[in-house]
């Protein structure tokens, strides 16, 4: 017959102090620091067209649950395997537009796994570094990224001479569309800038036969 007394010596309650209040606090600073810094590097390397402040909250959460989840695992091996079994059957259904996004999730991923293990400096250290690797390769300078410049033409020649003031002015000029109807010819090019200056668009929309010329910042998929 169980007693008052013996629901108080359940397993369940002799496991509360599994992990110390002390550990869980260091833990869960640590994990907020880095969570943190995680958040700041990539607000700074953030090239996409809408900043999601949620998605950077969500950097600072992740590395948190994912400690808390760690040091329940490493505390009871039986609770370990049962969690393995319920994340098993974890399906994510928000769809990741950007790739460098998939970097940064399993970045708080694992710096919650190490800190969670005790790892204390490899979390600080490696943290860090990615961090640096970051902000050097991807705060590039920007004119070395490409970029579209939409022209539109009256005849032949305009074509002919807007291609080539933009192979003079740049690095690079390559045509990625072109639509021709009577009296108007649209050229969509690739270039590459030689430097931050982009005069050269009003210089080429003064051009006699140019209507008009648009230079857009272009992030997609290329080549070279």
């Amino acid at each position: 017959m169980t007693t008052f007394s013996d629901i108080f010596k359940s397993s369940f309650l002799e496991n509360v102090k599994a992990v110390s209040l002390v550990d869980m606090a260091i833990a869960l600073a640590l994990a907020f620091g880095l969570g943190l810094f995680i958040f700041l590097v990539y607000k700074k390397t953030y090239q996409g067209v809408m900043y999601s402040s949620s998605f950077g909250v969500t950097l600072i959460a992740l590395t948190m649950v994912t400690t808390v989840v760690i040091l329940a695992v490493t505390s009871n091996v039986v609770l370990s395997l049962g969690m393995v079994g319920a994340l098993s059957i974890v399906r994510f259904r928000t769809a990741i537009k950007d790739p460098l996004d998939i970097a940064f999730l399993f970045w708080s991923i694992a710096v919650g796994i190490v800190l969670a293990a005790g790892m204390i400096p490899l979390a600080v250290a490696g943290s860090a570094i990615i961090g640096i690797v970051l902000l050097i390769f991807v705060n590039k300078k920007s004119h070395k990224n490409p970029y579209i410049v939409v022209v539109s033409c009256t005849d032949r020649e305009s074509e002919a001479n807007a291609r080539k003031y933009l192979k003079k002015c740049t690095d690079k000029c390559v045509i990625k569309s072109k639509s021709a109807q009577k009296g108007a010819i649209e050229l969509n090019m690739e270039i590459r800038l030689k430097n931050d200056n982009t005069d050269f668009i009003n210089n080429l929309s003064e051009m006699n036969g140019i209507n008009s010329a648009v230079l857009v910042s272009y992030n997609g998929e290329y080549m070279g």
